[in-house]
């Protein structure tokens, strides 16, 4: 079952992040975008009462195009005995769909290419749009959740300043 993370979920949210990255830096950050950064849309995959799984999105700018609604997909994270069960996926649909019903028009990510193109995302320098942070281009992707809504936008992505702990 995906959900609205609540803060009774808090520390098994935290936990999660921990355990799914080689440091605790990825669950600090969800920890700090919770209460520095609005709006944040944050998910999680309860299976048998237990979270399973997490995913967040936060708003990113677009410097030069202050009026664009952009998110960012960071972190995403599934319990190892849970993973490849279609967890992921579920969450990101999930996100993907409570974004679009925020009125957002587009979410960056920087991830694996060849798991978020089947979401729609592609690499976000072909629209001109790069990330803040040294990676592959083909790793930096976005996703036009409003048709053309980039049209015309160009730049680098900008993220909140608690990713600088990352």
């Amino acid at each position: 079952m995906i959900r609205a993370e609540e803060e009774r979920d808090w520390a098994a949210v935290h936990a999660l992040n921990a355990s799914a990255f080689e440091t605790p830096a990825e669950a600090n950050l969800v920890d700090a975008l919770r209460t520095q950064a609005q709006p944040v849309i944050s998910l999680v995959a309860e299976h048998a009462g237990l979270v399973v799984g997490h995913i967040l999105f936060s708003p990113v700018t677009l410097p030069g195009h202050v009026g664009l609604g952009i998110m960012g997909l960071a972190p995403m994270a599934v319990a190892r005995p849970h993973q490849r069960r279609g967890i992921g996926s579920a969450l990101v649909r999930a996100g993907l769909t409570r974004c679009t019903a925020l009125g957002v028009g587009a979410v960056v990510v920087l991830g694996h290419p060849g798991y978020y193109p089947r979401f729609r995302f592609s690499p976000a320098v072909r629209f001109g749009i790069r990330s803040e942070y040294e990676a592959p281009e083909e790793a930096f992707m976005v996703v036009e959740l409003l048709p053309g809504f980039l049209r015309g936008a160009s730049g680098t992505i900008q993220y909140h300043a608690a990713f600088k702990n990352v």
